[in-house]
């Protein structure tokens, strides 16, 4: 091997660890992306409603419900656990679809 050889091939080796250096980076970056399931990353469901608590948690017995009782599922009625249409807003800005839970008495 000649003098200027060496230097090819260290020019060489230089250029391919960079390579691989680089698709590793880009495939670590695609994982945490697209891939990575860390609790950091995810959007939060309720945004301000009993935040103090650890988890919220309603109970109504059937009985006390009347005709009809309609209960949110945004998060964001400001009458929570009861609907006040805010789910509308929401889906107008968020561009989802979602909407009330609604029980009902069955009509005899």
């Amino acid at each position: 091997m000649g003098p200027g050889q060496c230097g090819a091939v260290r020019v060489e080796w230089i250029g391919a660890v960079s390579l691989a250096a680089g698709a590793a980076a880009l495939g670590y970056l695609a994982y945490k992306k697209l891939l990575s399931k860390d609790k950091c990353c995810k959007a939060m469901v309720n945004p301000h409603i009993q935040k103090d608590n650890p988890k919220v948690v309603h109970a109504f017995d059937v009985e006390d419900l009347g005709d009809k009782a309609v209960y949110c599922r945004c998060w964001r009625s400001k009458k929570f656990p009861l609907c006040d249409g805010s789910h509308t807003k929401h889906n107008e800005e968020t561009g989802d679809n979602v909407g009330p839970l609604i029980i009902k008495r069955k009509e005899a």
